[in-house]
């Protein structure tokens, strides 16, 4: 008798489903493989078989699987509503960018620290740490007298310590931060005041945020009117990292007049508008050079670079500093043109 009552009950089972159409069947085959025709087909004139028609149904059947995009959900949803889809484009944007937001670092203020500017360039080699250098000299001896501290960002090839005769390890205070090194007035932070001068700093990205965070957060800066980085080349990890987690009061570019170098320059640009950090302006460096016999200019690296480049991206040009010997001299010496001038 109880065997006859489950007879009965599978039968009446299978009726039902012999009824239902095949996109809400159960399907074993659609189950581990996305080819089952029947998975997507809305046709419900045949009954679902056991083998899902799998050997017989043709490509032409077959639908593919719909992305399952979040914006062509909203786009469906505003249709069906008649509603304006620019508006729920606009949402999606807020949305994606509130969600980008979320994994940004946020821009805390270094204790004591009133402005941070940065020097960058995007381009290697044109005069870009020794813009930084002479730069935290003249705003040290300036007539408001500013106290100057200038951070080497160069994890991988820093110059400060030679282009500022400093050397040695830096010590720890009382709370475990590093007691900045100080000549002419500056106090000084760099990775190569870590390691060996000829010691080559092999790390990857996230070890580099990690490194840069030591040299911002770790260091007794305090009191400081301004804070100069010297950022290393290019739009990588550390000038990012930099721009994303302190407040910016300024970037100077540095270029030369060659194309080339424009080009790196106007990349940094931009990213410095992506991350909202204000230019000050740019720098041209090694514009002219003059020959110290007849006095002839000869502009070697090109002319007029840096004002093409302000007219095209709405900046202005800061300077322009000629190329010099005693200027490459008092670098390697760790005098910083701006000492030797004063000191003439």
């Amino acid at each position: 008798m109880a065997v006859a009552t489950a007879l009965a009950q599978v039968q009446r089972t299978a009726a039902l489903l012999s009824t239902l159409s095949p996109r809400r069947s159960f399907c074993k085959v659609a189950a581990r493989c996305s080819t089952c025709p029947c998975r997507w087909s809305l046709s419900s004139s045949s009954p679902h078989t056991a083998t899902c028609g799998s050997a017989s149904a043709s490509n032409a059947s077959r639908r593919p699987v719909p992305p399952l995009l979040p914006h062509r959900r909203l786009s469906t949803s505003a249709s069906r509503r008649g509603g304006d889809t620019d508006v729920t484009e606009d949402r999606l944007r807020r949305l994606r960018s509130a969600h980008m937001a979320r994994g940004l670092p946020k821009r805390e203020a270094i204790d004591g620290v009133r402005h941070v500017v940065l020097v960058a360039s995007g381009k290697g080699g044109v005069g870009k740490s020794t813009t930084a250098v002479n730069l935290a000299v003249a705003l040290s001896r300036s007539p408001k007298s500013l106290s100057v501290g200038l951070l080497d960002a160069d994890v991988y090839g820093p110059s400060i310590p030679r282009m500022m005769a400093l050397s040695g390890n830096p010590e720890l205070d009382r709370a475990d931060q590093m007691i900045p090194l100080i000549n002419y007035g500056i106090k000084c932070m760099s990775m190569g005041f870590l390691v060996e001068e000829s010691a080559a700093v092999v790390w990857r990205g996230l070890m580099v945020m990690q490194g840069i965070q030591r040299l911002v957060r770790q260091v007794a800066w305090s009191p400081l009117d301004v804070l100069v980085v010297d950022l290393p080349p290019g739009t990588g990890d550390a000038q990012l990292s930099i721009s994303q987690m302190l407040p910016i009061s300024g970037v100077v570019l540095v270029t030369t007049p060659q194309d080339i170098a424009l080009l790196d320059v106007r990349r940094a640009n931009k990213m410095f508008e992506k991350v909202n950090a204000p230019v000050i302006g740019v720098v041209e460096n090694m514009s002219v050079f003059v020959c110290p016999k007849c006095a002839h200019p000869s502009h070697i690296f090109g002319d007029g670079g840096a004002q093409r480049l302000a007219a095209e991206e709405n900046i202005r040009v800061i300077g322009a500093i000629p190329l010099h010997v005693d200027i490459r001299l008092m670098s390697d010496a760790g005098t910083p043109i701006t000492v030797s001038a004063r000191s003439k």
